[in-house]
């Protein structure tokens, strides 16, 4: 007799919203993850409680906000404040994914996702 051990699923139904986090993290290496993260966060955000469908919007627009600051800064390098640009855009993804992570990781759900910084 065989026995299936399956990999713990968090109770709370966080597991895919902590993955688009992560999968945004590894964004900035391979950016098709990024683009997947966001796939995710679309399908996952109708049938999330709310403190959970918080994450989504925040992931949501943490993506689409993030391109367009990559479209800013790419626009500007000739002249070289882009790549400081790109660098803020950098840093701001990695500080919005982590103190995204955090909020999950205590069930929390994001005071204001509709904020445009952290």
């Amino acid at each position: 007799m065989s026995v299936t051990v399956l990999p713990p699923q968090p109770a709370n139904g966080s597991g895919p919203a902590k993955i688009v986090y992560i999968l945004y993290l590894i964004g900035l290496v391979f950016g098709l993850t990024a683009i997947i993260g966001l796939i995710i966060a679309y399908v996952y955000r109708s049938d999330a409680p709310d403190w959970l469908r918080s994450h989504y919007h925040f992931q949501i627009r943490t993506f689409w906000i993030g391109l367009l600051y990559l479209f800013i800064g790419g626009l500007l390098t000739p002249v070289l404040i882009g790549y400081f640009v790109l660098l803020f855009a950098t840093l701001w993804l990695i500080i919005r994914c982590i103190t995204g992570l955090k909020q999950l990781g205590n069930g929390a759900p994001l005071t204001n996702p509709h904020r445009w910084l952290l």
